[in-house]
Parts: structure tokens; C-alpha cells; sequence
């Protein structure tokens, strides 16, 4: 059974799709306006949205790229808007398929088991490699020479975000908005307090690096010791 979230303003198709797709097996909540289904899916942490683009308060699209600054929880995109350039905008944008409308919940109930399918196997294998640092994200296990790291939830995440983009300098700000889910302000000192824990469980310092290392001005990356 997969958790879905339905943001859909229109309360007759949110009705008859939220009673289909339980019909078929699927667990569903729902938003009937952009700002509350936002609030959901930070909250609930659903599998999969479907998410329609005609919103009251806000076009779907730029719900969109805000579930995107925040999530990777895979999104189908309800749309009456057929045009090729609009559906290469909307896949640009982070939506993993979409569907137009009028559709039926069978069809619905498809997409969104072919999308939860690609989306497990593209985590079949998701474990990262960094020198002697290996980051397991199914398991959540985190080893450093083959010794297992005891990591807070949130300093997993961190590793791992970092870890999965070796080399890369990541800013605080980024960090904020991924692992936290802050996408607006938030305090660099959040960061700063949960690197200096991650750098003492890794064996370093902020003077003395090996994996973590700070650019300043700019903000921090991981790499495999020199």
C-alpha cells in the first residue's frame, strides 16, 4: 500500500479519485489548495502527489518548484494543458510524469504504480562511496573504515546529502532547505552546531579536515582524504 497525497481544488474529482484509489489499495490524503497540500507533504512525508496545476491560491507550477526545493517524493502533475512545451516545462520543473485531464482513477492508479516502480529501483542500489566513508541510505548506516558511525537522524542526513555530491561545495543555505526543510530563513547556526558534531563522530576538526572540508565565504564540502 502506497501513501499518496492529492492536491486537487475541485472537490468532485477529489472526491471520486480519493475513493478510487483507495478502492485499489492506496492510502490517501488530500489538499484542496496549494499551501495546505505544501503543509502535507512536509508533514506526512507522503510516497508519491498528485498534483493538480489550476490552484486557488497559488499555479501548480510554482507549487511545484517549491515541493522540489524541499522534497524528492515523486510527483505526478494533473493537467488539462496538453502542449508539448508545456509538458517539457513541467518535467523540467521536477515532475516525474503527468496526466491529462479528463483521466479516470484506473489510469491514475497506473501511473502512479509505474512511477513508485522506477522510483525503487533507482534506490535499488543508493549506497555512497567516499574513501573509507560508505553511506547507506536504506539502511541508514553510515561506516568509516568499516567501523559503524553513531549518527543522530539528522546528522545522517546530513552526511549523507553531502556525501552523495562529493566535491561539490555545498552552501548553508542549501543544506537548509534540503536536510532541514527550511525554505525560507533559518539560522546558519543550526548548521554549523550539527557540522561540528558530524566532524567530531568523523574523527576531525574544523582546523585539522579530512572528509569535511569548509570553503570559506562560500560554504562546505566533502571529499576523500588527499
Amino acid at each position: 500500500m502506497s501513501n499518496v497525497l492529492l492536491i486537487e481544488d475541485d472537490a468532485a474529482i477529489r472526491t471520486s479519485l480519493t475513493r478510487g484509489l483507495r478502492d485499489r489499495g492506496h492510502a490517501v490524503s488530500s489538499a484542496s489548495a496549494a499551501l495546505d497540500g505544501l503543509r502535507l507533504a512536509v508533514e506526512e512525508r507522503p510516497d508519491l502527489i498528485v498534483l493538480d496545476l489550476g490552484l486557488p491560491d497559488m499555479d501548480g507550477l510554482d507549487l511545484l518548484r517549491m515541493l522540489r526545493a524541499v522534497s524528492r517524493i515523486p510527483v505526478i502533475v494533473a493537467t488539462a494543458r496538453d502542449g508539448e512545451a508545456e509538458m517539457v516545462t513541467l518535467l523540467d520543473a521536477g515532475a516525474d510524469d503527468y496526466i491529462i485531464k479528463p483521466f479516470s482513477s484506473t489510469q491514475l492508479d497506473a501511473r502512479i504504480r509505474a512511477v513508485l516502480r522506477r522510483a525503487g529501483e533507482s534506490r535499488a542500489d543508493s549506497s555512497v562511496t567516499v574513501g573509507g566513508l560508505r553511506v547507506d541510505p536504506r539502511t541508514r548506516e553510515a561506516t568509516l573504515d568499516g567501523v559503524t558511525l553513531d549518527l543522530s537522524p539528522k546528522e545522517f542526513d546530513l552526511l549523507h546529502y553531502l556525501a552523495a555530491r562529493p566535491g561539490e561545495v555545498i552552501t548553508k543555505r542549501e543544506l537548509l532547505t534540503h536536510v532541514w526543510q527550511i525554505p525560507y530563513g533559518g539560522a546558519d547556526k543550526t548548521v554549523d552546531v550539527h557540522l561540528s558534531w558530524l566532524r567530531r563522530k568523523l574523527g576531525e576538526t574544523s582546523s585539522d579536515p579530512r572528509y569535511l572540508q569548509t570553503v570559506r565565504g562560500v560554504g562546505i564540502r566533502l571529499a576523500a582524504p588527499a
